[in-house]
């Protein structure tokens, strides 16, 4: 944030439920948990929210240097990959959790060096958003997945892939 700029409570919770609707790697992140076969979904959903804002939690104290930047949103890119692997049923639903830390990381990285008070309305904007994207997705994973039918879930798996490895590959050859 330039010197000199305030940014206020309202404007960091604005920003904290934007982040994650904003970014694309991010967002289908959140969507596609609805294609993950697990069988009781919404256990999860308290530990995909606590590694996130963790990982948000971590990136106020270990920031990230601006030379690994393009490396790491590489890496969140490629999340989607292993998301569409986890769909395949080709890995465990537990290797998402690092990822959804390093998605945690990566936004609230954003915002290193911002006042404490639109810190924590940042973080309380972040949390509603991907609490109630994955609210809805977890909501809704049934019964897509019976809509869809495999073999339409698997195509998906493969499309998530596919726009995970382009996302990457876009940010790591210019």
């Amino acid at each position: 944030m330039p010197e000199g700029d305030q940014m206020t409570l309202v404007q960091g919770f604005i920003s904290g439920i934007g982040h994650p609707l904003l970014g694309p790697d991010h967002l289908l992140f959140l969507v596609a948990i609805a294609l993950v076969g697990w069988a009781r979904p919404r256990r999860w959903l308290l530990p995909m929210l606590a590694l996130g804002l963790l990982g948000s939690g971590v990136a106020q104290v270990v920031p990230l240097a601006d030379n690994f930047t393009p490396w790491a949103e590489a890496a969140v890119s490629l999340t989607l990959v292993l998301e569409g692997l986890v769909i395949l049923e080709r890995l465990p639903f537990i290797t998402l959790l690092p990822a959804i830390a390093l998605h945690g990381y990566l936004l609230g990285g954003t915002i290193v060096g911002a006042e404490p008070t639109p810190l924590v309305a940042y973080g309380i904007g972040l949390l509603v958003a991907q609490g109630s994207l994955l609210l809805i997705a977890t909501a809704l994973s049934r019964g897509l997945q019976s809509w869809l039918g495999e073999h339409n879930r698997q195509l998906l798996a493969a499309v998530w892939i596919g726009i995970g490895s382009a996302f990457a590959w876009s940010i790591l050859i210019p």
